[in-house]
Order: C-alpha cells, then sequence, then structure tokens
C-alpha cells in the first residue's frame, strides 16, 4: 500500500533521515518506535508533506507522492494525525470532525465514527477544548478518518493518555482497520501499546532503523533496550 524508498529529510543543511526504505502492506498496522529525537516525527511529517523530503520516493500504490503538498497527498488518501492532537478548541466535536471532510459526510460515516469512539457521540455539541486528552486523541482520529484514507498516520497517539484510554485508541485502530481495510503507520514509545496494536514494527535510531520484526517474533526486551539507551 505505501512504499518508501532512498528517503533523505532533514532541516536546512542539517539532515534527521538517513536512505531510509520500507513498506507498509495492505491492512498492516506498523509501529515505528525509537526514543525522541531520532526521528520519528521527521519521517511521518515527510510522509505527508509538511516536511519535504530531499531525495528518495514515497508511493501509495502506483501514486508518487514525492512533491505533492500536504492536501493533494490527503486527497490521494494519506490520513494524518498530529503529535499533540491538534484539535480546534473553540470548534464543537461535530465541526472538529466536518474540518477533515472533502465534501458532505453521509450518514453512515458518522454512524461508524460513533460506532467506533461512542463517547465522541456522547459529547458531539460540547467545544472540543472542554475535551480530556484521552478524548481529543478520538477526536483527532475521527477527524482523520473522514477524509477515507487508504494509509492512516499517526504520531504520538499515546502521548500525555491515561492507561485505560491508551487500551481503548488500541481496539479503536484495530477496529478501523478492520472496518476500513486501510494500513495503518504509528509513531509510539509505549512498548504494551505497540504489542497490542501492531503487526511489525521498525525501531529507528538517529534516522536509520536499527531493528526490525513481526510482532509474533519480538523480542521486546530487546525493544525495551533500544528505547531506553
Amino acid at each position: 500500500m505505501l512504499t518508501v524508498n532512498d528517503l533523505n529529510v532533514g532541516y536546512g543543511q542539517s539532515r534527521v533521515i538517513h536512505d531510509l526504505s520500507f513498506l507498509v502492506a495492505n491492512e498492516e498496522i506498523l509501529a515505528i518506535m525509537g526514543r525522541n529525537g531520532m526521528g520519528k516525527t521527521t519521517l511521518l511529517k515527510s510522509l505527508i508533506g509538511i516536511l519535504p523530503s530531499k531525495s528518495g520516493t514515497i508511493k501509495l500504490g502506483d501514486q508518487e507522492l514525492t512533491g505533492l503538498s500536504p492536501h493533494e497527498r490527503v486527497r490521494a488518501g494519506i490520513g494524518f494525525v498530529p503529535q499533540g492532537r491538534m484539535i480546534f478548541p473553540s470548534l464543537t466535536v461535530r465541526e472538529n470532525i466536518l474540518t477533515g471532510a472533502r465534501g458532505p459526510i453521509v450518514t453512515s460515516v458518522w454512524d461508524e465514527i460513533y460506532a467506533v469512539f461512542p463517547v465522541l457521540l456522547e459529547m458531539r455539541n460540547r467545544k472540543g477544548g472542554n475535551l480530556s486528552g484521552g478524548q481529543q486523541q478520538q477526536l483527532a482520529i475521527a477527524r482523520a478518518l473522514v477524509s477515507n484514507p487508504k494509509v492512516l498516520v499517526l504520531d504520538e497517539p499515546t502521548e500525555g493518555i491515561q492507561p485505560s484510554i491508551i487500551k481503548d485508541i488500541a481496539r479503536a485502530l484495530k477496529e478501523i482497520r478492520t472496518l476500513r481495510k486501510i494500513a495503518i503507520v504509528v509513531s509510539e514509545q509505549v512498548v504494551s501499546f505497540m504489542m497490542e496494536v501492531c503487526d511489525r514494527v521498525l525501531v529507528i535510531e538517529r534516522g536509520r532503523f536499527v531493528h526490525e520484526a513481526a510482532r509474533a517474533s519480538l523480542d521486546d526486551t530487546k525493544v525495551k533496550a533500544l528505547l531506553s539507551v
């Protein structure tokens, strides 16, 4: 579904991502793990086009995304949930969700979103700024889903969220994958969440992948060691 080849990304003369190549299969949930400052957010921003790549290619199916603007990539099928959620605090839950749409949202999509995130139905007329951090994260995911993505990209979705809500988000992502038949790429530091939700993990260190494993064969002790160095 998503193919990245020899990707290089940086800021000014400084290179952060070094010749990264990876694939994301259809309906796969891929976790990209690493400590702060190792390149996770930079990589995801390059996938959505917020940060231009210096070289390399990014393809969604057969469509080349390199050179496209963020809104063009959304139109092509990339959905993005940013770190920190970035919902609109003065808008209601329903209005926040509408900001992610490319046209009218049909009733079945509303029903699907509220089935996955029932708390958003209860709070649909409440201001986004009055929601808890976990509720705002669910709102940010719902906003990305209404663009009908083929690949959903999430940056640190568990950051600042209590453990019980983290479990709800893991459940929701697996449910979304099943309902929508989409691929999901998630950057993360919480190993327990990653073990709950992903099919495969890549560990990034200073802009390069240093470990890869399917969840079934993953040595979580090694992953924890890489994250704590």
